[in-house]
């Protein structure tokens, strides 16, 4: 009858042993459920912004200017029209090419932002690099416009930790975009159109460029988005909570 069981010693010690990592794991629960219900791990990694708050009908128009210059006049003129301030990132060798028109665009009202001095892969700078090229560029912007650029948006829309990082100790917020025309490829106006209307939203951030098809295509597209019920702003403004 008892040869059907059979009977383990276990040393003490292994007892003690087992013990003490079921305390342990048991604690480890009990501090990851205080800390996430007090205490929330704050990220405080520095990111590109997409787009601005989404608690008001805004949105905001960007052009970015790397290139071309011809399209730009029918363009300020249907901003003027329609009353309509958007965000134009400069190239500084454009810049340097364009001095005229880039004070011109500023004195409009519109706002003045940082694309780089020249139209370089970000990713592939070093930091002493990136850091020369934002500056110099920011320099000859403060020259011609006598604005303070606080805008940076990275050519090709290309950047890792480095290029943010870079750009907030520059003073700049790194700006992305919500909806990309891909109007560098020329496409139908009602091409744009579409595609700008597709991702319209609350805080949303347009990429353009200064393109025969976009200047055909702005005048419809702000009326669209104003008959949506959204009120066309800048970047700066888009990022301010209040909208003032």
């Amino acid at each position: 009858m008892f040869n059907k069981f059979r009977f383990y010693f276990i040393p003490l010690h292994r007892i003690a042993l087992f013990a003490v990592i079921i305390l342990l794991i048991t604690a480890s629960f009990m501090v990851q459920t205080l800390t996430s219900d007090v205490a929330p791990v704050v990220n405080d990694e520095i990111k590109p912004y997409y787009h601005g708050p989404e608690t008001k009908e805004e949105m905001a128009i960007t052009i970015n200017v790397a290139w071309g210059q011809e399209h730009i006049p029918k363009m300020l003129e249907v901003l003027e029209e329609k009353d309509v301030k958007v965000t134009f990132f400069f190239l500084g060798k454009w810049v340097k090419k364009f001095p005229e028109l880039t004070e011109r665009i500023a004195d409009k009202g519109h706002e003045v932002g940082n694309h780089g001095y020249q139209h370089f892969h970000p990713n592939q700078l070093s930091r002493n690099r990136l850091t020369e090229l934002i500056k110099k560029n920011e320099k000859l912007l403060q020259e011609i416009t006598g604005e303070q650029t606080e805008l940076f948006a990275p050519p090709y829309g290309e950047y890792n930790d480095q290029v943010v990082k870079v750009a907030d100790e520059l003073g700049y917020k790194t700006i992305m975009w919500t909806a990309d025309t891909v109007d560098w490829q020329r496409p139908k106006p009602e091409v744009i159109i579409h595609r700008v209307m597709r991702k319209a939203g609350k805080g949303g951030i347009v990429l353009m460029h200064p393109t025969e098809p976009t200047a055909k295509a702005l005048p419809k597209m702000i009326d669209k988005l104003r008959a949506k019920g959204y009120k066309l702003v800048t970047v700066s403004k888009l990022l301010t909570e209040s909208g003032d």
